[in-house]
Parts: structure tokens; C-alpha cells; sequence
């Protein structure tokens, strides 16, 4: 069962603490909790009760604003509970409207929250809160971004898929040219420092080539192998 919330989203200055500090008004937590619009997200968080019987579920707000706190800071749900017991802006992000030294829920609650807001209404609620914020410039319009002078300084991705990766396959054999080449700049530092006498021998020159051979074949030594007999 759900029952919606009676009061309206509450500000930063109805929020009490014991104290009677007021809450920063810059505070990431405090800019995000209003950069969200509540109210919104929780006509559909309630469709998602159909029955008008059994426990009362907890708000949206606790239930997604808990959420959202556990993936940004990376806590386990034991140490979530224990932060917004001792955080006020935790307390006011998850829409509570006064602190209090002990969390409005337990850890075991967090599953059912996990599983209440599935895949879906998260992408719905990630869509809310980018569409109440400005694009950054870097995102704002299809142009390439300009200097001064008026010269490119950048390319514009449209498509991620295609955005540049600067990663290699692990059994690339040029890792292990690349390996083999700081290994003897590593040889050549710490003999011309501390070894006068003659320098071992490295084959380097050997290396160099049978690297170049490998990189011209279409194929190397392993493909070209036959597959053993079953």
C-alpha cells in the first residue's frame, strides 16, 4: 500500500535542525535535491501500488534519495544507514523535514527499495533530473567548439559507439614490443648510473626486427599454427 505525501517538497529553510544552523544552500546535496522534481516522479512511483492494503510503503523521496546517496558515495547499506543518521544533508536530500540521530529506515528495506525502482523508472528519474539541468558547453549545440581566433579546438561526437578508445587487446604482441623497449631504456639508465664495466647484451637490434617481421605478416606464428588433432 502507498500513500502519497501530505506536505509540499520542503525547502532549506524548513528543514530544523537541533542546532538551529541553517543548511548551505550551495551544498552538492542540497543543489541536487532541488535540481529533482519530486513531485513528479512520485505519481508514478505510486502507480507502481496497485493494492490499497498492507503496509505503508515508504515515500519516493527516502526510497530513491537513498539510492542515489548509497551509488555516489559507494556505501554498503549497513554504513548508508549509519551516514544518514549523522548527515543532515543526507536527511534533507531523502526529504525528511527535521534531523534526527537515527535513520528513518533499516538496512534490510533497502532491497525491497532496490527492487521496487527497477531499471526502468531509474532511467525515467535520470531523464528528470538531466532535463532540469543546463547543458554544459561542451554539449550545448553540434559544433565543434572554436577558439578565439576562431579555429577548431575539438571534434564533436555524435555517436558514442564511435568515440576513440586508446586500449589494447591483452595478447597484442606490440604491448610486448612496448614492454621490451622500456625495459632496455631501464637497462641503459641504471648501467650508465651505477655499472661502468662492459653492459650485457640484449639483443635489442634481434628484437627490433623479429617485431617488425611479426607486425608486417598478415598473420602471426600462432594463427598460422595448425589446430591440434582432437
Amino acid at each position: 500500500m502507498y500513500k502519497k505525501p501530505s506536505e509540499h517538497q520542503i525547502s532549506i529553510f524548513d528543514f530544523n535542525q537541533s542546532c538551529g544552523t541553517p543548511l548551505d544552500e550551495n551544498n552538492e546535496w542540497v543543489r541536487l535535491a532541488n535540481a529533482i522534481d519530486w513531485t513528479s516522479l512520485e505519481k508514478v512511483y505510486a502507480s507502481l501500488f496497485p493494492s490499497h492494503e498492507g503496509r505503508q510503503a515508504f515515500p519516493l523521496r527516502v526510497a530513491l534519495g537513498a539510492l542515489i546517496i548509497q551509488k555516489r558515495e559507494g556505501l554498503s547499506d549497513r554504513r548508508l544507514v549509519k551516514e544518514v543518521a549523522q548527515n543532515p544533508y543526507y536527511q534533507y536530500f531523502i526529504g525528511m523535514d527535521r534531523f534526527s540521530d537515527t535513520c528513518p529506515f533499516k538496512p534490510t528495506v533497502l532491497v525491497y527499495f532496490r527492487r521496487r525502482l527497477d531499471s526502468r523508472f531509474l532511467m525515467m528519474a535520470n531523464e528528470e533530473y538531466l532535463a532540469a539541468g543546463a547543458a554544459t558547453p561542451e554539449h550545448a549545440g553540434d559544433k565543434p567548439e572554436k577558439s578565439a581566433d576562431g579555429e577548431n579546438v575539438g571534434t564533436f561526437i555524435l555517436d558514442a559507439t564511435c568515440s576513440p578508445s586508446n586500449i589494447k587487446y591483452p595478447q597484442d604482441f606490440v604491448l610486448l614490443n612496448d614492454a621490451r623497449e622500456k625495459l632496455e631504456e631501464m637497462i641503459d639508465y641504471f648501467h650508465h648510473q651505477y655499472h661502468p664495466w662492459t653492459k650485457p647484451r640484449t639483443y635489442r637490434r634481434r628484437a627490433r626486427k623479429e617485431y617488425l617481421a611479426m607486425a608486417k605478416a598478415k598473420k602471426t606464428p600462432d594463427e598460422e599454427a595448425p589446430e591440434p588433432d582432437p
